[in-house]
């Protein structure tokens, strides 16, 4: 595109930031509110695909999330060049089957892809992640390595300790975007959940995301919005996070937390570590920016 057309895409995406659901305070909207809490679905099982579509069909199953000719993003956690059993990224049978439904459901193109912080390649092979994606032989499932050229800055209108950051085109660009992080500890958020998980569609330095975090990662979901969100506590990791590696930190919880409401979902998934939602800055901050529900009396838990 021209330098025109991109400036106007550019504007559209930081415009479509200051778009932040208000919760209705009037009468009426409290008795709404009420009557519909935000549904976490909690799926247990050994059989993982299985458990994805269990904990999705609570929600109304992916095609109330997906609509046919879809341009869909899925974004697990792919960032340490670890394999499944050490618990630091999204299970690639989890995703496996997150992106078969996306694809029965219409979608027109599935990209899957993370911002590494090991060698990409090295990332995509041992998680599983990329063999789990070319195993469906449909080429509308992709797994894509990340390049600078694909983060554009982005205005973040409602920030209050970040205003502007370039984001993952795709990731803006996506008719649906659903995140599938993984559950584990992390060194200085204490937790890396679905919020967190954001990270892996920030370009420059992201280092300067750790400082005030969890109003940053507030910020930043003011922009990227997933429409579903799927926490993959199949394993988690307890302690060493968010790199891991050593099997001892992994407990196997055989587990899938998935919601629409993506601070409802981290804040039951912050349970499964013997923790309460207002110990994680970030869901905090969420909350407070009227992002999702995080008082889980008043969350509706479905446990399957």
């Amino acid at each position: 595109m021209d330098r025109r057309d991109f400036l106007r895409q550019v504007a559209a995406w930081s415009l479509a930031s200051a778009a932040i659901p208000c919760i209705d305070i009037t009468p009426a909207g409290a008795a709404a509110a009420a009557v519909a809490p935000p549904v976490v679905a909690v799926a247990r099982g050994k059989d993982y695909a299985a458990l994805v579509s269990q904990a999705i069909a609570q929600l109304g199953g992916m095609k109330a999330f997906v609509k046919p000719g879809d341009r869909v993003v899925v974004k697990p956690n792919i960032g340490w060049d670890r394999n499944p059993a050490q618990g630091a990224t999204s299970h690639p049978e989890v995703v496996k089957a997150v992106v078969r439904l996306a694809l029965d459901a219409g979608a027109k193109q599935v990209r899957v892809f993370d911002r590494t912080c090991n060698d990409m390649r090295r990332c995509y092979e041992a998680s599983g992640i990329l063999a789990a994606v070319q195993s469906l032989q449909d080429p509308r499932a992709t797994c894509p390595y990340v390049e600078d050229r694909h983060f554009i800055p982005v205005q973040i209108k409602n920030g209050k300790a970040m205003t502007q950051w370039d984001l993952h085109r795709h990731a803006l660009e996506a008719d649906c975007y659903i995140n599938v992080p993984i559950a584990k500890h992390h060194c200085l958020a204490k937790l890396t959940l679905g919020l967190k998980n954001v990270m892996g569609v920030c370009g420059g330095n992201r280092g300067k995301i750790h400082q005030a975090m969890g109003q940053n990662l507030a910020d930043l979901a003011t922009v990227i919005r997933p429409r579903l969100t799927i926490i993959d506590a199949t394993r988690i990791l307890l302690r060493n996070g968010p790199q891991g590696g050593d099997l001892k930190d992994v407990k196997v919880l055989d587990t899938l937390v998935a919601s629409a409401d993506p601070v409802a979902a981290d804040a039951y998934a912050t349970t499964l570590f013997g923790l309460k939602p207002e110990e994680v800055e970030s869901t905090v901050a969420a909350h407070r920016m009227q992002l999702g529900e995080m008082d889980l009396t008043r969350i509706r838990i479905v446990e399957v």
